[in-house]
């Protein structure tokens, strides 16, 4: 049995509008699809103990984290009416303000893509194992803490 392949869900640093605008685009030539619902995760400026966060380092087991990742769109397939599914988070250096996070879900009618999108966002960061760092102003770092 041929071993499948998993998709890399992993991008170097932060996500750029125009990984974005590409992935959007990309779907115009898919006409069955009528709804598309996205989840854009964007580091914050949080203020912690009196520090400030500047960046947040991800690190990941990344063939791990993509196998859970995997498991995690074929019960989404299942549960949801979806045509398409993408997820794309940083690993390493995202600075504030920048997108870490990229979650886009298409299907023929937006009831499904708008009950898919929160299940979907929770599950990958409730079970995928990436791990951030907050880095503060004073260069002194520490665990970040999903929420």
């Amino acid at each position: 049995m041929k071993e499948k392949i998993l998709k890399n869900i992993f991008v170097e640093g932060a996500i750029t509008p125009s990984k974005i605008a590409e992935s959007i685009a990309a779907h115009q030539s898919k006409t069955g699809i009528g709804a598309h619902d996205i989840f854009l995760g964007q580091v914050r400026a949080d203020v912690i103990n009196g520090r400030t966060v500047t960046a947040i380092e991800f690190t990941a087991q990344q063939q791990m984290a993509n196998k859970v990742c995997n498991d995690i769109r074929e019960a989404v397939f299942e549960k949801f009416d979806l045509s398409c599914m993408h997820i794309y988070h940083s690993i390493g250096k995202v600075n504030v303000g920048e997108l870490c996070i990229f979650v886009f879900v298409s299907g023929a009618h937006r009831t499904s893509v708008f009950e898919a999108l929160p299940y979907l966002v929770d599950e990958v960061k409730s079970k995928v194992p990436i791990f951030g760092k907050e880095i503060f102003e004073d260069d002194t770092h520490q665990w970040k803490v999903n929420q």
